[in-house]
């Protein structure tokens, strides 16, 4: 099977909160892209860094698969926080010539209107920053900024973000979105689910559509099950086989990993 065999290997840029070992944080997704012919690569950035740091990291990443492979660019493909310092890889750190595309999974692109009220906490988000930098740390990371990172999903900062990372106009941006359908649905997501579904909408259980669209929005997803996805299971950290329906085109694959291999399959037939 050839059909994710793309022009460009892939880079898998992952989230907050984890790193890309010891436990895979892509579930069993990079196997299926193996699978059907995929060159996959890690982006390997630190769990709880800030945007400007992973971005570094990324750019160094970036150059040992290049010359690993002896590729031009990469396709990169990132969740949540990922696809922010994906762009500012691409915009700021001048990487643009070396990425031929970019497909954002459930990133804050607009950022996050209940990080905003979350902030609003003050010292206390400051003291969780800190005890969660405390045990990063341990798990590897040698400069955790988590409170930096909160403040990096607020909607102030997005804007001011986005303006300082314009889209390079030589890199194809695509971008997807989710949605849990019941607050029940993820235990570790139904707390902010209820919060977010009260104050915004609908949401993967951190993140609305229109806070994560961007570029060619390639549709909202959601489990053709009782649970729909949540931000941990569009990224397959449970290893749960799960159908997946785009609302928005109607077009149903039976596991998430399927998914990812119909967002890459694309991307080979585009000549990336």
């Amino acid at each position: 099977m050839e059909n994710c065999r793309t022009k460009y290997p892939i880079l898998l840029v992952h989230g907050m909160g984890f790193r890309d070992e010891p436990i895979c944080y892509w579930g069993r997704i990079p196997k299926a892209l193996r699978a059907h012919g995929a060159e996959v690569f890690f982006g390997g950035q630190e769990a709880n860094a800030s945007i400007e740091r992973n971005a570094g990291l990324l750019a160094a990443r970036l150059r040992q698969v290049l010359a690993e492979t002896g590729a031009e660019k990469v396709n990169v493909i990132a969740h949540s926080k990922g696809g922010m310092e994906t762009r500012c890889l691409i915009s700021t750190l001048k990487a643009g010539g070396h990425i031929a595309s970019l497909t954002t999974i459930s990133t804050p692109h607009n950022g996050s209107a209940a990080m905003d009220k979350l902030m609003k906490l003050g010292v206390i988000m400051k003291l969780i920053g800190v005890g969660t930098d405390f045990f990063k740390r341990i798990g590897g990371d040698k400069k955790p900024d988590t409170y930096r990172c909160f403040v990096q999903l607020t909607t102030d900062f997005m804007k001011r973000f986005n303006a300082d990372n314009p889209d390079d106009p030589r890199v194809l941006y695509r971008s997807c979105a989710f949605l849990m359908k019941r607050w029940y649905s993820d235990i570790i997501m139904a707390v902010p689910y209820i919060g977010v579904r009260l104050l915004s909408g609908r949401s993967d259980g951190f993140l609305t559509p229109s806070e994560v669209a961007h570029g060619e929005f390639r549709g909202t997803f959601t489990g053709t099950g009782y649970r729909g996805m949540s931000h941990c299971d569009e990224v397959d950290l449970r290893r749960m086989r799960c159908g997946v329906k785009n609302l928005d085109t109607g077009e149903v694959f039976r596991d998430v990993t399927d998914m990812y291999i119909g967002l890459v399959s694309e991307l080979k037939e585009m000549g990336l």
